[in-house]
This record gives structure tokens, sequence and C-alpha cells, in this order.
């Protein structure tokens, strides 16, 4: 994944395109959550989604005692952050996995603790720019949709094999869509006269396949059926399940962890993972709450925090992040 910078306003995490345009979303407010704990000299701080390196190299210019691990599936992206990150030396140590492994990453890098841990989630602006990706609904590609093109299914043998069932839990599940029967039953309509395999065909198929009043709502009508699509072949959602209560239990106590989101499916899960931490797991009626049952972490955002009016004005593409935060404050978090 990434270090998810200007983002199409889409609610699916895509991003605009381009080095130039290269503008980690709410960035000033991810370093000062992280700050009080990444101030301490010797600290350490996790950027599981490090994509073109945007939020790691403000992390390493505002913090120059910390030291920085960075993760990645995408090895192309590791290569052109491992450029821009260059400049500092063994403070940055890159890091090709996915955003779960993080305790084996760390356990290999002999660090049982770290001070933070952030996370940009969504799909990086390298990723939908290179047109063989198949990200983007905006442009005819490949359908791939692959974070890391070594492995696993793409998009199109997602469409051409699995059975209808599961393509319309899928897209109900993951992308929300209302008309997940209309447009799985079109797909295996076409699929039987020729396999798909360009992103042009599957968005032109959905266009056809929907009624014109769900065409006039929400954008462009394959977003939701391509979110659906990347979430699916590259596990995000069970990844994402896995690695945030991974990445709590990585935290020294007084370390803090920070989230961006670009969905409700992925802040929902976050929230979930958070709210836990903060709450008590006393059984009701005890007089006094022994220690193994006090919250283990502090909450640092009141809900989800938007970006400013300030910073949407200014990237329109930042308006679907969700940021929230929390401080580890107890030992033997389960």
């Amino acid at each position: 994944m990434t270090g998810r910078e200007a983002r199409e306003n889409t609610g699916d995490g895509e991003r605009e395109a381009g080095p130039a345009r290269h503008v980690p979303v709410m960035l000033d407010r991810c370093l000062d959550l992280l700050a009080p704990a990444l101030e301490r000299p010797g600290a350490v701080v996790v950027d599981c989604t490090l994509g073109l390196g945007g939020h790691s190299e403000a992390l390493l210019r505002r913090f120059p005692e910390a030291r920085l691990v960075a993760l990645d599936r995408d090895k192309e992206a590791l290569r052109l952050s491992g450029e821009r990150l260059a400049p500092f030396g063994e403070r940055a140590t890159l890091v090709h996995a996915v955003y779960d492994e993080l305790p084996d990453v760390l356990d290999r890098l002999g660090l049982p603790r770290v001070q933070g841990v952030l996370f940009d989630l969504g799909v990086s602006s390298m990723q939908l720019d290179e047109a063989d990706r198949g990200f983007a609904y905006a442009q005819d590609a490949p359908l791939d949709m692959r974070m890391d093109q070594t492995t696993g299914m793409s998009a199109a043998e997602v469409l051409n094999t699995y059975p209808p069932g599961d393509l319309v839990r899928i897209l109900r599940t993951y992308g929300e869509e209302k008309q997940a029967k209309r447009i799985v039953a079109a797909v295996v309509r076409e699929r039987e006269k020729e396999p798909f395999d360009r992103s042009a065909r599957l968005v032109e198929l959905i266009r056809n396949a929907l009624p014109q009043a769900a065409k006039r709502t929400g954008g462009n009508p394959a977003k939701r059926t391509f979110q659906a699509l990347r979430i699916e072949v590259n596990g995000e959602l069970a990844v994402l399940e896995r690695a945030i209560p991974a990445a709590v239990r990585a935290l020294d106590v007084g370390g803090r962890i920070a989230v961006l989101s670009y969905h409700s499916l992925e802040d929902r899960l976050v929230k979930q993972v958070l709210a836990a931490g903060a709450a008590t797991t006393a059984p009701p009626g005890l007089p006094v709450v022994p220690e193994r049952y006090q919250p283990r972490l502090k909450l640092l955002t009141r809900g989800a925090e938007l970006p400013t009016k300030e910073e949407i004005a200014e990237n329109r593409r930042a308006a679907p992040a969700r940021l929230r935060g929390a401080q580890r404050i107890r030992e033997h978090l389960e």
C-alpha cells in the first residue's frame, strides 16, 4: 500500500496521480497525534503503508532522532520511496511486507516494541497512475488490481471464475453496491461470450446494467464495483482486521497509533478495535475494577476526525479521509 497522498473524492481511498501532487492527507494532524511518543530519543515509528513516502519523509524530518520502519507490499513503491528516503540513511528501514505481517517484521529487526504506528489506507497515486495496474475506472487498462503483482489472483480472474453468488456477496459487502445482482447477472452473461480482461469493458457493462436512477447519484457508477474487486483481490479487510490489533500490541506504553481510512468499511474496523481497547473488560457490578480489566488504550480523537474545510478546498480529494488515534496506557493488552 501507500503513503496515501491526494485522493479522488470517491469515498474509496483513490488519489490523484503524479509526483507533483504527492500531498499526504491530514499530514500535520497525523504528525501532531504521534508527536508526544516520537519526540523521545530512540523512538521507533512504523509507517505501515509507505507508498511514495510522503508521510514517512515528513516523520523523519519532524522527528530527527526517530527511526523509521516502513512497509509496503508493492515493490515498485518500495523502489521509488527508497530513492526519496535515501538521504536519511540508516534511519529508514524499508520492508517488502503486507502490514498484517508487522509482528514478524519487528521480530526480525529485533524491535519488541515501537513508539508510533501510522496507517494510511487505500490505493496509492502511483498504483492509480500506472495504466497496467487496472485500479482506476477512468482509464482503460488490464483488470489486475493487485497491490503486489507478484502474487495472488487478478481482478479479471475473480470476475471470470467466481460463482455468481460469491460475486454478488463481494459487491454488496465490499462495495455496498445495491445493484449487485443486476451487475453480476450482466457479468456472468458476458463472460460466457468472452472473458473479461480490460477495465473499460467492465465500466461499460456496469453503465448499461444500472437503471437510470442509480446512474444519477454517487459519482461514477463503476466506483463501488471497482472498490469491491480491489478489496477482494488484495484481501484488504481481512488484512486490516489482523493488522490493527497487531499494531496496538506492538506499541510501547505511551506509544501512539494513527489510522487514516477512506471508506466506512475500513473506518468501522478501526473504530471497533480502538474502542474495545479503550473500554473496561470488567464483569458488571465489581466495586473495584482490578488492573487487568482496566482500559489499555486512551482515545486521542473524538470519533473520526475529518480534514479541515481549508484542506478540502485546496485538495478536494482529501474529503473522504477519516482519522482515528489512540495511545497505549497499560501493559498486557489482550
